[in-house]
């Protein structure tokens, strides 16, 4: 079909090879855990990666909890925690907390006290509407990271602008329509500056900073993922598109290629065989140069929806260039909730699912917790809190 003056192809069956299961261990920060977001950073200076995920953070190498504030129970489904990013927010040398809620419509960065055992005072940032998540990205690519976050129908994004003595924060307006469910960032036209990737297109980043962002309604994916992943994985010096079905089976990549001048994009399926795929990370698991993605199950995303109780999975996906073809590894799998509810207002992630059960929650964090020089995986999620060591280098 032509979109806008652009070739869209379809294709039905994803080419996808079953690569034997890679070397992960599974640690159990808190299987108890309910919240969906996680950030990594060293919150009391020990040298060691910690994990903060809802009102608690965790200290290495142990795990050991400290609760620092409260959140919002808005059902039997939803906390008010839909991001937890790291950042030192104020320039003390201490690093905070920036996050969001879906309910509350609010972002607010969380202060660090300085003794992180303490209590941590919330700041609010701006109310712009429902927020499905968000996530700190480099999108000047001048070594500050600004918020971009998943609002409705709008696109914006917030700039920290000032630390101290003031914090201040900066919205800046992408387009006051055309998001949707879902997020990402890429170079789509090899420009040299990160555009960003909604459903509804990609919004080319202008060359001067106040400059407008043109929207390029070049293809419709659907209720995605954020991210939505912008990256050369074929190899042929041009981005690509990964995304998933936060609210139905399935995860797709559209190929760009160019023909007479025209971006084409070629939409292939790389696996339809699990559900409410909400988050995606890009990383090199296997350290030979090449970026892979991880992605998975959200467990009880959306509790009455397709797949609601299907086995919870984290997957590894690597595209093999030689063979052109999706190589899938798994991280977790386990099973599914044969004794759930009926009725998914009765459901509950803790007690459905087998004990131990992962998934990706709204966002993983991508580390290499252990210092050992490979990167790991921290998901977490309605069924707990967990840690997957990468073993590949042992």
């Amino acid at each position: 079909m032509l979109l806008s003056g652009l070739v869209l192809v379809l294709f039905d069956q994803p080419s996808l090879a079953q690569e034997p299961s890679a070397s992960w261990r599974k640690h159990a920060i808190n299987p108890f855990s309910p919240y969906e977001a996680v950030g990594v950073a060293d919150f009391n200076k020990d040298g060691k990666l910690d994990v903060f995920s809802g009102d608690t953070w965790y200290a290495a190498p142990d795990w050991e909890p400290h609760k620092v504030r409260e959140i919002a129970r808005v059902n039997s489904h939803y906390h008010e925690d839909f991001a937890d990013a790291p950042l030192d927010v104020n320039g003390d040398g201490n690093i905070d907390i920036v996050t969001c809620a879906y309910f509350s419509n609010k972002i607010a960065w969380l202060e660090h006290p300085g003794d992180a055992t303490k209590p941590w005072t919330e700041h609010l940032i701006d109310k712009p509407g429902s927020m499905e998540t968000a996530y700190l990205v480099d999108l000047h690519q001048n070594g500050k990271p600004v918020f971009l976050p998943n609002v409705g129908g709008r696109v914006l994004y917030y700039e920290l602008t000032g630390q101290s003595p003031t914090v201040e924060w900066k919205p800046r307006v992408i387009a006051s329509q055309g998001g949707g469910h879902g997020l990402g960032h890429g170079d789509i036209n090899r420009d040299g500056r990160i555009d960003v990737i909604t459903p509804q297109g990609w919004y080319e980043q202008p060359a001067m900073s106040e400059g407008a962002w043109e929207l390029h309604p070049e293809f419709q994916l659907g209720a995605a993922s954020i991210e939505i992943l912008g990256h050369d994985f074929d190899g042929d010096g041009d981005t690509d598109i990964v995304w998933g079905m936060g609210h139905g089976f399935g995860l797709f990549w559209l190929r760009q290629s160019n023909v007479d001048g025209k971006r084409v994009w070629t939409k292939e399926p790389i696996d339809t065989s699990f559900s409410q795929v909400h988050a995606l990370h890009l990383g090199d698991f296997d350290g030979d140069g090449q970026l892979e993605f991880v992605t998975g199950k959200r467990i009880y995303a959306h509790e009455g929806e397709d797949g609601a109780t299907d086995a919870p999975c984290i997957y590894l996906f690597d595209y093999d260039r030689t063979g052109s073809k999706w190589v899938r590894s798994t991280v977790h799998l386990g099973e599914p909730a044969a004794a759930a509810p009926l009725d998914p207002d009765k459901r509950d992630g803790l007690k459905d699912f087998r004990s131990g059960s992962a998934g990706t929650g709204l966002q993983m964090a991508i580390r290499d917790m252990d210092n050992d020089g490979d990167l790991d995986i921290v998901a977490p999620g309605k069924s707990g809190l967990y840690w997957f060591e990468n073993l590949r280098k042992r």
